[in-house]
Formats: structure tokens, sequence, C-alpha cells
């Protein structure tokens, strides 16, 4: 059975009735506070969260921050419910690329609930291959994860840092990688990757913007299974992930 975690400040009729409909529809609902312990006190695998808004819950920086981890960590989609004022006040801690869905108030409840679990239905991440993508670009994340997360699971990562501190603690079955990143670009994380034996011989294809002969041979040493260029056609790129996952199957 799937879990869904609802954040809320209040407990109000809607969040009583949206507890009540996916109960219906089979799934565990977990209600609590935007409190880091109380979210974090939950051990089961959470597939859904839904962020109903308010102007205390736009208070909460420390505990959305915390959200915002979790759901890129674990490829947690997010739905939010509030004012535009309210959901503009989430949006400010927490990128719209782990944003699947915004609904204003006053929502229709059942278009809501029936929208939440058909993107769970459709993209859940249930024995699906896992990839990790890398890059700086929020609409380059979002455009990635929307022409792969119908095949894959898709954990995005919009820093080089963010992507070693995922690395440490999970095994993606791929890594798409930008090269140009500040602090620390795509060679540094590639260097990184191999360097460590826990995870030296994770897979790692290049997607980004340089193409140049020098950019290439800087990186082809360090073994990346692909170079991708950001300017081919979205079927290009898929298929190439196909074709690469294709492969691997006759290498088990």
């Amino acid at each position: 059975m799937q879990n869904i975690m609802v954040i809320s400040e209040v407990q109000s009729y809607l969040i009583v009735s949206l507890k009540e409909r996916f109960e219906e529809a089979e799934y565990n609902v977990f209600t609590v506070k935007a409190d880091i312990d109380m979210i974090s006190k939950n051990t089961e695998p959470i597939s859904i969260i839904i962020l109903y808004t308010d102007e205390k819950l736009g208070e909460q920086q420390q505990a959305l921050n915390y959200i915002k981890d979790k759901a890129a960590e674990e490829d947690i989609p997010i739905f939010v419910i509030g004012d535009s004022n309210e959901i503009q006040s989430v949006e400010k801690m927490i990128p719209k690329h782990l944003i699947r869905e915004e609904f204003l108030r006053p929502i229709n409840l059942a278009e809501a609930v029936e929208s939440i679990l058909n993107y769970e239905k459709k993209f859940g991440k249930q024995n699906k291959k896992k990839i990790l993508v890398v890059d700086d670009s929020g609409v380059m994340l979002r455009s990635v994860k929307s022409w792969l997360e119908e095949q894959y699971q898709v954990i995005l990562a919009n820093s080089g840092t963010m992507a070693i501190k995922y690395l440490a603690m999970n095994r993606p079955d791929l890594v798409l990688l930008d090269y140009e990143m500040p602090v620390i670009d795509g060679k540094q994380v590639l260097e990184m990757i191999r360097s460590e034996h826990e995870f030296a011989d994770i897979p790692v294809i290049f997607l980004t913007s340089k193409g140049d002969r020098e950019s290439v041979m800087k990186v082809m040493a360090l073994k990346p299974e692909g170079y991708l260029l950001k300017t081919m056609e979205p079927a290009q790129i898929i298929q190439a992930v196909n074709d690469f996952f294709e492969k691997r199957k006759g290498l088990v």
C-alpha cells in the first residue's frame, strides 16, 4: 500500500476530506505539521507529499528546507494547495522542479485527488530504473524529468554538491551529468565518483551544451558511458538512455 504525507499547520475540513478520499483509494495517509521531528519520525516510504499552505506554513523555513531535501533525495513528488501568495512563499524555499502541481483555493476536491492519483499511477517509481539528473538549470531539470519519468525513476540534483550528497546514501542506475555548473562542475563530480570505491562503477553520461573537442577530451579519460548534447531532440536523448539500458541487459 502506498503512503501519502499531508503537511499542514491546520486540521481543516478539507484535510479530513482529503484523507478520507485517499484512504478510499487504498492509500495510507499521514497528516503532520511542518515540524522536522514529526516528519522524520515517519519511517514508512512516502510516495506523495501534499503541502496545505497558509501563512504559518510559509514561515516554517527550516521545515520547508527539510521537505525540499527529502523530496529531492527520495524522488517524492510535491503537490501544493493554497492561495497564490501562500504558494509563492513556498516556492521561495522549494524549487518548482520539485513541485508537480499546484491547486489554488478554493479547489475542486474530487478533481485534485484524481489528478494526484493519476500522476502516481502513471509515474510511480515501482520497479523502475533510477536515474540521477544533475544540472544547475531548473528548466532543464524539469524538462529531462518530463521526458524520462514515464519509464524511469528520475531524481533531480541542482548542483554538484547535492549530487555527491545523494550518491553518498543512494545508488542510481545512471547519472545524467551537466558539464558547466558553479562551485563543483561536471568534470569534478565525475572525478569524485570515480575516486570513491563505493560508487566508482556508477555509470555516467554527460548531458551538456559543451560540445567542443577540448571539453569532451577532458572528461573522456574518466570513462563516462556517453556524451549527449542538450541541443539534441528530446526523442534522441530518450532513445540514447533506452539504448544504454538495453546494452546493459546483455552484461548482466
